[in-house]
């Protein structure tokens, strides 16, 4: 079956992902500075809820903790954020993080200001928080923290931070502490990608938002790509709602080459005579030519025999899986169809009329292969990029890396 190909934009994020299941190891450690050991600092696990502080001889520990991978992020007021990876693999993790005096205050970030910051921060909404209904109702606490520079050379808008992020999403109540590595939107390619190291709070409320935001985030899980390299790792995608084929793209037979394009439309636009060569003859008319020239030069065929988890995820080691795959994997989620404002977003990728409309999103390997954890975390993410209803959610959806959906009481 054959698909012509969409205009889509790619997606990367990147930020901390663990496995959470039952673990007996402890990340443990003392923060200083460069004349002694600081007490009350708050010490996250990124992509989580989990948090402590350093006691008054600047300690702390975060114990019971599975084999993952580890992002732990250190913040003091009028110190530069810290933050450190590890892998726990058979031994607990010991930090001595010394941190570094913030000298740059908010007076001397805003001494050249720039006339189109605005609208800057308004694209790096949309691409960062995201254009989804919960999105919307995310609110940035603190923007005159962001750092922004746009290269006119490359079209490149850049974004990043040396403070976290304060993000407040009323959809799904959490306050959102994000520590921005790095923000790019390519205007040409139309390309985004982000990393960086979130962690979650709750937002305190009454019973019946409470369980309103549960409703809410079940529904962000639900579908997510967290579910499905969950589901996946489980052997359970099919029976959860996944269906996983394979997308090729191939050349269009029915286009000529470029040379023959070329160099009719030379031909028969050089001279007096082009103008009545406009229809000379079906085949050889500039029209012909021009139009042949439209034609997309690539096109996606799909294979509609659905792939088996058991041929696509290989185990790595005891705790994590594996998947590798040629040309895209096209992953259809039948429990959750796509709104029109979806549609319309230019995230939408095509599919058969007799598909409906599903949520339906791509995965395209970069560096293979991709490598999870029981949880649906995965511990290379720089390995794909996502196109499809994964690239369309973006922070605004995000929950935290151990939510499982939970009943309404």
């Amino acid at each position: 079956m054959s698909l012509k190909l969409p205009i889509l934009s790619v997606y990367l994020l990147l930020f901390s992902l663990i496995s959470f299941a039952q673990g007996n190891f402890t990340i443990s450690g003392t923060v200083r500075d460069d004349k002694e050991t600081i007490p009350g600092a708050a010490i996250y696990l990124s992509g989580t809820k989990i948090s402590t502080i350093t006691n008054n001889e600047g300690k702390f520990s975060l114990a019971k903790l599975p084999v993952g991978n580890y992002d732990v992020l250190i913040q003091v007021v009028g110190y530069l954020p810290y933050s450190q990876s590890f892998t726990i693999s058979d031994k607990n993790i010991y930090i001595d993080a010394t941190l570094k005096a913030n000298t740059v205050t908010l007076k001397e970030v805003v001494i050249k200001p720039d006339p189109n910051r605005l609208g800057y921060l308004n694209i790096f909404k949309d691409y960062f928080i995201g254009q989804t209904p919960n999105s919307r109702e995310c609110k940035i606490l603190n923007s005159e923290v962001l750092l922004i520079d746009y290269d006119k050379q490359k079209k490149v808008l850049s974004v990043n931070s040396n403070e976290f992020l304060i993000i407040e999403n009323k959809a799904l109540g959490y306050r959102i502490k994000y520590l921005l590595q790095n923000f790019e939107y390519d205007y040409r390619t139309r390309i985004v990608y982000f990393a960086g190291f979130p962690f979650f709070e709750e937002m305190k409320g009454s019973k019946s938002k409470i369980n309103k935001w549960n409703r809410m985030r079940n529904t962000a899980y639900y579908g997510s790509s967290q579910h499905f390299f969950q589901s996946i790792y489980q052997g359970t995608s099919q029976k959860e709602g996944f269906l996983i084929y394979k997308l090729a793209t191939i050349g269009n037979k029915n286009r000529q080459p470029d040379s023959v394009i070329n160099a009719n439309i030379k031909r028969l636009s050089a001279g007096p005579k082009a103008i009545n060569m406009l229809t000379f003859t079906k085949d050889d008319s500039l029209n012909y030519w021009l139009k042949e020239r439209s034609k997309p030069k690539a096109m996606a065929v799909l294979n509609r025999a659905e792939i088996p988890t058991d041929t696509l995820v290989k185990t790595y080691n005891k705790d994590v899986k594996s998947i590798n795959f040629t040309d895209e994997l096209f992953v259809m989620y039948t429990k959750e169809k796509e709104t029109e404002e979806y549609s319309n977003s230019g995230f939408y990728v095509s599919r058969a009329p007799n598909m409906g409309n599903y949520q339906v999103s791509l995965i395209n390997l970069v560096e293979p292969p991709i490598l999870f954890y029981k949880t649906g975390s995965i511990a290379n993410p720089r390995s794909f990029i996502y196109k499809g209803f994964w690239a369309y959610e973006k922070m605004g959806d995000a929950v935290p890396i151990e939510f499982r959906p939970i009943t309404s009481k």
